[in-house]
């Protein structure tokens, strides 16, 4: 079975290294030690983990409800802007994602570099949700 490091684990779970040790401190992951002393997360532990994490929802009240189950919160890295389409990318942990849509919707939803937004994929369509 394969196992993770801290920083492993932290990136595949999207957050940084400090708080995936802050929950093994905390005993929300079970950890285990290697020849060299580093601390490792058992593959089996961390996918449960990371499903748990998943249906546990940001706890938002203000939270739309949808049907994409895909769901990636990040922030707002790039907006370019045509005269009827516009094109928004999101990086979202060591994710990358590209949504084409119209200029209305961009300026409806008040999208701007640097804020956070979601963007929830379902099927070949990226939807973008304002944080």
């Amino acid at each position: 079975m394969q196992s993770y490091t801290i920083g492993q684990a932290a990136r595949l779970l999207g957050v940084s290294p400090d708080t995936a040790r802050r929950w093994a401190d905390a005993g929300r992951v079970a950890t285990h030690r290697d020849e060299a002393g580093r601390r490792l997360i058992d593959g089996r532990a961390l996918a449960a983990f990371s499903v748990e994490i998943a249906q546990g929802g940001s706890g938002d009240e203000d939270a739309s409800y949808t049907s994409a189950r895909n769901s990636f919160p990040g922030i707002v890295t790039a907006i370019k802007l045509g005269d009827i389409a516009a094109q928004v990318e999101i990086q979202a942990g060591p994710h990358r994602l590209v949504s084409l849509l119209t200029r209305e919707a961009v300026e409806e939803l008040g999208l701007e570099v640097g804020m956070q937004a979601t963007a929830r994929v379902k099927s070949t369509s990226v939807h973008i949700d304002r944080a």
